[in-house]
């Protein structure tokens, strides 16, 4: 059985889950997220946790099971605490700034690149540093790796946009091969 998927989910005070046939909704001081989950699984909510369970052990149930407890965890950390990653930009030039509630990145193109949030939001705290925010976890990262690919990292010289802590693998340039 699955380990995850065993677990109870605590629910906290000030926040509310209903369950309407597939449809999980949790309101949070936040925000509200609302999902429509897989029909075979039996979520069974009580007053302050929450039960996920599945009904055979069968694969597909299997791997459902832990998914599914993690997905509605998420959303209720999510309209609690929320959801941020910090992005750095590296490179000579490299910027960004907060035009309304646009996002817009001077990364070395002859034009700057905007980018319109929907359902995150952007915050500069410093000309190379973006801090992206949400609630809902899937949607925080999809928008981080959306700035990132503007201008990945390249191995070389090491420039671009890149996630705070990664390491980006560099190369050895073309006469760092040469042998006399």
């Amino acid at each position: 059985m699955s380990r995850i998927g065993r677990k109870p989910i605590a629910v906290p005070n000030g926040v509310t889950v209903t369950l309407d046939n597939r449809t999980i909704t949790v309101k949070g001081p936040k925000g509200t997220l609302s999902r429509e989950l897989h029909k075979d699984m039996k979520i069974n909510v009580a007053e302050n946790e929450i039960l996920v369970e599945r009904p055979s052990d069968h694969k597909l149930h299997r791997s459902l099971h832990g998914t599914t407890r993690s997905v509605i965890a998420n959303m209720i950390i999510g309209v609690t605490d929320g959801y941020a990653k910090t992005l750095e930009l590296v490179g000579v030039g490299y910027r960004a700034n907060k035009t309304g509630e646009k996002l817009v990145l001077n990364v070395g193109y002859s034009h700057p690149v905007e980018i319109v949030p929907e359902g995150v939001e952007f915050e500069v705290p410093a000309q190379n540093r973006i801090i992206v925010r949400g609630i809902d976890k899937e949607l925080v990262g999809a928008y981080a790796a959306k700035v990132r690919s503007v201008r990945e990292p390249e191995p070389y010289k090491g420039k671009g946009i890149k996630y705070e802590g990664e390491r980006i693998i560099r190369k050895e340039g073309k006469a760092g091969g040469k042998k006399k």
